[in-house]
């Protein structure tokens, strides 16, 4: 899976019809997030197909600033502190965190300046707090 950004219009049903636009060519959003700016929304979206939602959007007149790919991080959601504790590792390595948001199973969504160091610290954040590397296991 791939993020995509995307520049919305701040008005009124431009979200609504983003997701509309991407239903109709069987596009789903697999977690993301969309914030307010002035005149404009900065929105990220995790995708399967990330080129097929670039190309139904600016055919549709939006304005993909980029598709990015991503660190996909389980946190432990019993143990208070795990966001903080995993992105000060991410900090101490000089990895800067560009976007964050979750996906639909809870999962921790990164688009960083560095996927190749924050791949590592990921994987062994993933074998020191769940004993493998695999965030589905």
């Amino acid at each position: 899976m791939e993020d995509i950004e995307i520049i919305l219009e701040n008005r009124p049903g431009q979200l609504a019809l983003m997701g509309e636009i991407l239903g109709n060519h069987q596009i789903s959003l697999e977690g993301g997030g969309a914030f307010a700016n002035g005149s404009y929304v900065l929105a990220h979206f995790l995708v399967v197909d990330a080129q097929k939602a670039k190309t139904v959007l600016e055919g549709s007149g939006f304005l993909v600033k980029g598709i990015h790919g991503v660190i996909v991080q389980k946190l432990r959601q019993d143990v208070p502190g795990q966001l903080g504790k995993f992105c000060k590792k991410l900090a101490d390595a000089q990895v800067n965190i560009l976007a964050q948001y979750s996906d639909h199973t809870n999962q921790l969504i990164l688009v960083v300046d560095d996927r190749d160091k924050a791949g590592e610290i990921s994987r062994q954040w993933m074998q020191q707090w769940w004993g493998h590397e695999d965030p589905a296991l």
